[in-house]
């Protein structure tokens, strides 16, 4: 069906004497009459002067470009962008999920102040991505996701390293395994250039996620950041924008339950990031698609792990796309009957017609065939029990063992952990606990990479386990359980833990729990109270008052 008046929004805002006063502001930035006659595109261009943003004004300039070749008049604008990496280990940190949300507003206000016909979100590092979404959803109007790209792998002493490699050497630093002079040299490149970090990470994860999901054309995602293609990429993205202004093609006519399912899908195949379950569960919520953390455990159960990617694994995302990309994944699922093909993308075929495209190269080896899965069930599994009554989240996509019984290990923020770690006072057979880091309680849910890389670095990896209300960066690996919620501030069971309370983790049964009576478990509860905030005014002191559990994806409620 083909929209009768694609300049419905824009003509408000341009057309007619009354708005004589607002074209004319246009003018004195170079637009001209014939320009406001045809319909406007928002580009939306998170940066801050970082790896994973770096090249996307330069992007958005070839985007800008294929919407100006199809009959429409760009309008670009920018977005925050927090750096995970770079503020990993700190209190910034804390401000990386509290950007999802507050890059969703932006794009959300400034739609809403210049009525784009249609939108393309640029997006590259972690929070990004899930933030181009969930603005799409909210509003509703034609629009795409782009992905900026990976990044390259570093090159070091003849071996490639994903960045997530910068931070188990940090760990074998404090172990004595690496000199601080190697880590010198090291930090210098293994970070070649632009692009977002190049593992299965958040970033990757959820680049593919939009492409299975619908809101990205198949092949667009994969292409590295700093490959000539992905000009080429950005032009026809700007096309087609158009194309789906046209067309009428809207987000939420895209984000079917159907869709989701897919998305889960891909997110077990690839042994991708635990943080898509806290980024779904948020975009369903902006959709209005009936979502839970429970709906995820049995996708990825009979979903097999079909790509050998970093972490889990030993490959990286430009070698998914020598591969052929994001579209021979899409296939791979289809083909398996583990995704639905009947769902709408955003050039108006289905995803089956998108995936017959795809371009498997010959001999590769980095997504299995259907009849040689790594594994026969999905990375993501959710557990529950007197720990985490509304859930946990723990990725299994390396050879991660399935159980471990310990000691809990108290540590009320990450740093005191940290410092536990890197001094050597985690011995073999502890369950590490770190709480009061949740939603509320951070505020901000961080990411925990600096602790568990440090964990692995040290060589307990395979005999120390993690629990927190906060969350893991897409490079954890190890058996670490994150977003237990109720998170501790709250009243959760994880904040009630004492140091060396035995903690069971049984990922075969699914099941996260303490040796502790319900009824001690009572008696503690009586003489809990909540910490004070350790934000009172501000953003991080509003997100603390609105924002929801990790099982409901850390949403913003009125």
């Amino acid at each position: 069906m083909m929209n009768p008046d694609p300049r419905s929004r824009s003509r408000v805002l341009l057309d007619g004497v009354n708005r004589a006063a607002a074209r004319s502001y246009y003018y004195a930035v170079g637009y001209s009459a014939q320009d406001l006659q045809k319909p406007v595109v928002g580009i939306s261009v998170p940066y801050a002067q970082m790896s994973c943003n770096f090249h996307l004004p330069e992007l958005a300039a070839h985007v800008a470009e294929g919407v100006r070749a199809a009959g429409g008049m760009p309008f670009q604008f920018n977005t925050v962008s927090a750096h995970d990496g770079i503020t990993m280990g700190t209190e910034g940190m804390k401000t990386s999920l509290i950007s999802r949300d507050l890059i969703t507003d932006s794009i959300e206000l400034m739609t809403r102040a210049y009525y784009f016909d249609a939108l393309v979100v640029l997006c590259g590092c972690d929070k990004t991505i899930p933030a181009a979404g969930m603005a799409l959803a909210r509003l509703n109007i034609p629009g795409i996701v782009f992905y900026g790209g990976t990044i390259m792998p570093g090159h070091w002493r003849g071996q490639d390293y994903a960045v997530g490699s910068i931070f188990e050497a940090i760990g074998q630093v404090s172990a004595g395994k690496m000199s601080v002079a190697d880590l010198c040299e090291f930090e210098q490149v293994v970070c070649p250039g632009p692009g977002a970090c190049g593992g299965q990470y958040t970033a990757n994860t959820m680049a593919t996620v939009m492409e299975i999901i619908g809101l990205t054309p198949f092949g667009a995602n994969g292409v590295p950041a700093v490959d000539p293609r992905k000009q080429e990429v950005a032009r026809n993205i700007g096309a087609l924008a158009l194309e789906t202004l046209k067309r009428d093609i809207k987000p939420r006519d895209i984000l079917t339950r159907a869709a989701f399912d897919n998305a889960i899908a891909c997110v077990a195949m690839t042994g991708g990031s635990t943080n898509a379950v806290l980024h779904l569960l948020a975009l369903a919520h902006e959709a209005g698609v009936p979502l839970t953390i429970d709906d995820f455990d049995p996708i990825s159960a009979r979903t097999p792990l079909m790509a050998d990617l970093v972490p889990g694994g030993k490959y990286t995302a430009v070698e998914v796309d020598r591969a052929g990309g994001i579209p021979v994944i899409a296939k791979r699922l289809l083909d398996g009957g583990y995704v639905q093909g009947d769902t709408l993308t955003v050039t108006g075929n289905t995803y089956a017609q998108e995936a017959a495209h795809a371009h498997e190269a010959a001999g590769q080896v980095v997504i299995r065939p259907l009849d040689q899965p790594l594994k026969p069930t999905g990375g993501l599994v959710i557990l529950k029990g007197n720990l985490a009554p509304d859930g946990a989240v723990v990725k299994v996509a390396g050879h991660e063992r399935p159980y471990h019984r310990g000691p809990a290990r108290i540590f009320n923020r990450e740093e005191d952990a940290m410092d536990a770690v890197t001094q050597g006072k985690i011995y073999a057979g502890d369950t590490v606990v770190i709480r009061y880091e949740g939603p509320r309680g951070g505020p901000g849910m961080r990411e925990m990479l600096g602790v568990t890389a440090a964990i692995v670095g040290q060589g307990l990896g395979e005999e120390v386990a993690l629990i927190t209300d906060g969350r893991f960066s897409g490079a954890t690996r190890g058996l670490m359980i994150g977003h237990v919620a109720p998170e501790a501030y709250v009243g959760g069971p994880i904040g009630l833990l004492q140091e060396g309370d035995m903690v069971v983790i049984d990922v075969n049964q699914r099941a996260l729990r303490v040796e502790v009576t319900d009824a001690e478990l009572d008696a503690r509860k009586k003489d809990w109270r909540a910490p004070e905030p350790r934000y009172t005014h501000g953003v991080m002191a509003r997100y603390a008052a609105l924002v929801s559990q990790a099982n409901e994806g850390a949403v913003l409620k009125p």
